[in-house]
């Protein structure tokens, strides 16, 4: 029995006459390629992405009393927060590996919800932005508070996961109205 895993590639070629798209992650022959970036001017960059999590009344309980039975939830998340966004090239297959020089990960509470905002900023000096690193420590932030929680509340919903603001590079700034 055949156990090698089959990949099927499929090419869509448009119209000639349409203007086409130079994508980044695609070389001259549409192959997933790693951008470049050795040109580009080191600048100081910044990104700050924020997440919610919604909880049952229960869980949300757990959380502020510390009675979550596998520990400190909120302190968890936010070392798995900084540890996701130092993984983020492990995990999203075209970013590069990136030298930051700070994460800052905050948590606020939000009774009304009840739930939480996660937010997380990334730093660094480089050739290239942080977007994807504050996108993914928020993302593993929130997954880690589901994971602290779920014997509790299995229904809790994570979302929406956003970028806020980023400054630095060829793109320049930009704010979440």
């Amino acid at each position: 029995m055949n156990t090698k895993p089959h990949i099927h590639v499929i090419m869509i070629k448009t119209d000639q006459s349409e203007p086409t798209m130079n994508l980044t992650h695609l070389d001259e022959r549409d192959r997933p390629k790693m951008v470049d970036v050795s040109d580009k001017n080191t600048t100081s960059r910044v990104a700050v992405a924020s997440g919610l999590i919604t909880m049952s009344q229960n869980a949300f309980d757990a959380v502020i009393q510390q009675t979550a039975k596998k520990g400190p939830v909120l302190q968890t998340a936010v070392i798995a927060s900084i540890m996701g966004t130092k993984k983020t090239s492990d995990l999203i297959p075209m970013c590069h590996p990136l030298n930051l020089s700070g994460v800052n990960c905050d948590i606020d509470e939000l009774p009304e919800l009840p739930g939480f905002r996660l937010t997380v900023t990334a730093k660094l000096n480089g050739q290239t932005g942080v977007e994807m690193e504050a996108l993914t420590g928020t993302s593993i932030g929130l997954l880690t508070i589901y994971d602290m929680l779920k014997a509790i509340d299995k229904s809790m919903i994570i979302g929406p996961i956003q970028l806020e603001t980023k400054s630095g590079g060829k793109s320049g700034d930009y704010q979440r109205l």
